[in-house]
């Protein structure tokens, strides 16, 4: 994967506000699974022509959402200390961290935690529950072990931080050089227990 056109073409998006009108749902995935085939923001825009405005900013945000994540699955797999799951189909898996199988969710710092950076960060515990119990109820709903990768821009424009992928890059290496099983959180979710941590990236 060449990260930085992923990150050049991720923000073109900038130019189009960010908004859903709606929640994620399974049938609007269906009507926008062309942004899996499509690599430019150009040609993203063509295929959206002729969608309801609330479509067309769903397809935009569904494309920026998945190349975003799949340059961060990139460059964890690049890491030696990562083995990446071979099994692109596993929902549960994206890959191993000493042996640990995680799977991985960027998420922009959720506003309805309704605390601030320093408090999350003294706090950690108390974030991933909220995470957990707050995800998507739709098709990648799930209390396995998690890795979330959160950002948090200080001007609060943090979904623009799914476009920095050179500065998600250094922050998820730097994770790595100082990883330690030790450190994960082990939770229990609705009688479910999973190991979990948060990698932080902040501007």
């Amino acid at each position: 994967m060449d990260l930085e056109r992923v990150e050049r073409e991720l923000k073109k998006r900038w130019i189009v506000p960010y908004r859903w009108g709606r929640r994620q749902s399974d049938e609007w995935d269906r009507r926008t699974n062309f942004i899996y085939t499509t690599y430019s923001f150009e040609s993203l825009l063509r295929k959206s022509e002729g969608l309801n405005e609330d479509l067309k900013n769903y397809a935009l945000n569904r494309w920026y959402n998945f190349w975003s994540a799949k340059a961060v699955e990139h460059i964890f797999a690049s890491h030696p200390l990562v083995t990446p799951n071979k099994n692109r189909y596993d929902k549960l898996v994206d890959f191993t961290i000493d042996d640990i199988p995680f799977d991985h969710k960027t998420s922009i710092f959720p506003r309805g935690f309704d605390r601030g950076l320093e408090y999350a960060k003294k706090h950690k515990e108390e974030l991933i529950y909220w995470l957990y119990e707050n995800q998507s109820q739709q098709g990648r709903k799930h209390l396995k072990n998690r890795l979330f990768v959160v950002l948090y821009d200080r001007s609060e424009e943090h979904w623009k931080l799914k476009a920095e992928i050179s500065l998600i890059k250094m922050s998820v290496q730097e994770y790595l050089r100082r990883f330690d099983a030790k450190e994960l959180s082990r939770i229990e979710v609705e009688k479910s227990e999973a190991l979990s941590d948060i990698l932080w990236v902040v501007k």
